[in-house]
């Protein structure tokens, strides 16, 4: 089967390199050939289109895809990050130290990335006028190289890509400018996959879902092997920053209170919430609920 990163090949997404390279896709049966994905509008159009099974994506924009009438085949399996990673990676010089200091410049991300298609949302309640900041494009692999070149003033990025963003920018401090400072209740990263795939071949989603679980939980646990797993597969990767990518990724991987000890979990409160606050603050319409999204049948149990 393939199954698609998030985006590209960075630290955050060393977890299904590590759940291929210590044998836990092999002892569930799998084969899987782990491929580079490009952001939440690419992925969940090769998902749709049958060219990966499964994939992580931010929940904001798989809510967002399905609320504007996209997305119609795509479930929700897993739990990745307990809140939203998104956020605008800036570095120190480029006069961006608070989000209202947004106005006026220039930032780059894929056009169906979550962190741009959030921006409007983000920006309403930061205290930004979105009519004055500048969008360019930028592809997964050159978005950090626009930034560290001067090319833009800063990037949609997730909150753990600071230690890659300052690795390439030589020295310079990198600004980072969360999303969940003014949402807090957003999900990161959830495990997708297809309606048809969830209902008709669920032995094999639940044997896929533990695998990349249990690689996930490695990686946080052990995010310098993480690092090394990655580099080795990823040769263009370079450990250490995949390493510290996984270190901060570790507080966004395991749920608060007694569900603590299960990775992967999903509350349908929480995500009732997030539908909520998207449609209040006017980037989708009503009628989505939380149940014609998740697959309650596989999501891991606390």
């Amino acid at each position: 089967m393939t199954y698609l990163t998030s985006f590209g090949n960075f630290g955050r997404d060393s977890y299904a390199w590590v759940a291929k390279d210590k044998g836990f896709f092999r002892e569930a049966g799998l084969d899987v050939d782990i491929k580079p994905g490009g952001g939440t509008g690419d992925n969940i159009a090769k998902i749709q289109a049958g060219a990966a099974m499964f994939t992580p994506l931010d929940l904001t924009g798989v809510l967002l895809a399905r609320g504007n009438g996209g997305a119609r085949d795509i479930v929700v399996v897993a739990g990745i990050q307990q809140r939203t990673m998104a956020a605008l990676i800036s570095l120190q010089g480029n006069g961006i130290t608070t989000p209202k200091d947004l106005e006026g410049k220039t930032l780059a991300d894929t056009p169906g990335s979550v962190v741009r298609n959030l921006f409007p949302t983000y920006a309403k309640l930061a205290g930004i006028d979105a009519k004055k900041v500048t969008w360019v494009n930028g592809a997964p692999a050159n978005l950090i190289g626009l930034l560290a070149g001067g090319a833009v003033a800063g990037i949609g990025q997730f909150v753990v890509g600071e230690p890659t963003v300052e690795s390439v920018a030589k020295g310079r401090q990198a600004v980072v400018l969360p999303y969940s400072d003014v949402m807090s209740d957003l999900y990161g990263n959830v495990l997708v996959t297809t309606a048809q795939i969830a209902r008709d071949r669920p032995d094999l989603a639940k044997r896929f879902i533990a695998a990349l679980i249990k690689g996930l939980v490695h990686s946080i646990d052990h995010p310098d092997e993480a690092g090394r797993i990655l580099q080795k597969n990823v040769p263009a990767s370079a450990a250490a920053p995949a390493a510290a990518e996984c270190t901060l990724m570790r507080a966004f991987v395991r749920p608060e209170g007694a569900a603590g000890n299960v990775v992967g979990t999903i509350d349908s409160a929480r995500v009732a919430r997030s539908i909520e606050l998207l449609q209040d603050a006017g980037a989708m319409p009503a009628g989505l609920t939380p149940d014609q999204l998740i697959s309650a049948e596989l999501t891991p149990k606390p």
